[in-house]
């Protein structure tokens, strides 16, 4: 697959750094599903990796954490960020499986995301950053969020199994 040329205003996702990298960002996160506001925050972090679209992660005192339950099947591990911890997402008489995940004691270089929690876009109604619904990430595995300014190929669509 062939690196897309990103525009004006547009990153590419090939050009962000492995290990990954993680920032503040100022942009308003919403998550929404059932007609529930999951979360909403001006206060997230984004972790930006090469080949995959962002991935944000909440604070949990923006996120209605009432509507997460711990998942119990386990955890997964990332060489980068440490042990996940999944959340089932229960809104009205729903129940999303592993809707979100939160690093609770991560890697010291991503410690400020410890306890936030992301969100797989997928699985869920709505998720948007300023006011843009967001694309999954393709492959049931990753949680990033595609939006008009990244561009891929991505991680995940047909083809990318051995990179």
């Amino acid at each position: 697959m062939r690196k897309v040329q990103p525009r004006p205003g547009q990153e590419s996702a090939w050009d962000y750094p492995r290990p990954p990298r993680l920032e503040r960002t100022g942009r308003r996160i919403r998550i929404e599903h059932r007609n529930e506001t999951l979360a909403d925050t001006t206060r997230a972090w984004r972790v930006l990796e090469t080949s995959h679209p962002p991935v944000y992660y909440v604070p949990s005192k923006d996120v209605r954490m009432d509507l997460l339950t711990r998942n119990p099947s386990g955890t997964s591990f990332c060489e980068w960020k440490g042990a996940a911890v999944y959340y089932d997402v229960v809104a009205g008489a729903d129940l999303v499986s592993r809707g979100a995940f939160s690093y609770e004691d991560p890697t010291s270089a991503f410690e400020p995301i410890a306890g936030h929690v992301a969100f797989y876009a997928g699985r869920l109604d709505r998720c948007t950053v300023d006011g843009e619904t967001v694309r999954p990430q393709p492959g049931s595995f990753y949680a990033g969020w595609i939006t008009d300014d990244v561009v891929g190929p991505f991680k995940g669509e047909p083809g990318t199994q051995g990179w």
